[in-house]
């Protein structure tokens, strides 16, 4: 079946043609910590078919958002990763989830679960602590762990490089990670009640650790 277009000489139009089919903006997440197998993307996409996730991937091939490459001998089969262009969606995908963070309050009943989906929005809220210090943070939800890279100079990304060793250690459950993100509870106010724990003796553990309640009431802040 032919892609559709909006037709339409606009930078927004254009932007939707290329990522506004379902699941795009979807696969885009799951890329942004690195190269992943189709097997692995299948299995963090609840709810995708095989049909329409390959069919996915070959349309951002075709618009450059994403390349697959063969991998090393002695591993065998392919990856997908975001291009340099790919990789330009994270702005676009943090606003989306600043944007809609206050939908988290209730996990409804047929909601999926992966700890690595917070990513995103978590990069955010610990990025406002962690101010000018940069560092890679560990963080653990419930059974699953992800590591952010926080570095003002050059934005935070999301990493799933295991050479990377953490600055700091961040662990908490669903329901504190979905209260940081809807913006009902602060990181400081987080530490403070013991529903979130900072490990680890760097400048970075330390700012999220000591990171101070502010003076007006503003959860979206540190």
């Amino acid at each position: 079946m032919p892609r559709r277009s909006y037709d339409q000489f606009c930078a927004v139009a254009r932007a939707l043609d290329a990522v506004g089919e379902r699941w795009t903006l979807l696969i885009v997440r799951e890329l942004l910590a690195g190269p992943r197998r189709y097997t692995d993307l299948h299995a963090d996409l609840p709810g995708v078919s095989t049909d329409v996730l390959a069919a996915r991937l070959k349309e951002m091939e075709g618009d450059g958002l994403v390349e697959r490459r063969r991998l090393p001998r002695p591993a065998t089969g392919s990856v997908y990763e975001l291009t340099r262009h790919g990789r330009g969606l994270l702005p676009v995908l943090s606003a989306l989830a600043e944007w809609a963070g206050d939908s988290l309050e209730e996990r409804r009943p047929n909601d999926a679960f992966r700890a690595h989906w917070f990513a995103i929005p978590l990069m955010a809220v610990l990025g406002r602590c962690a101010g000018t210090v940069a560092g890679i943070v560990e963080v653990r939800i419930n059974d699953g762990t992800f590591r952010l890279r926080l570095d003002p100079s050059g934005g935070p990304a999301h990493t799933d490089d295991p050479a990377e060793v953490p600055s700091a250690k961040v662990s908490m459950d669903a329901a504190t990670a979905s209260s940081l993100v809807s913006g009902r509870i602060s990181p400081a106010e987080a530490v403070k009640d013991g529903a979130m724990e900072v490990r680890g003796d760097s400048r970075l553990a330390e700012a999220l650790r000591t990171a101070q309640v502010p003076a007006e009431t503003d959860s979206a802040r540190c």
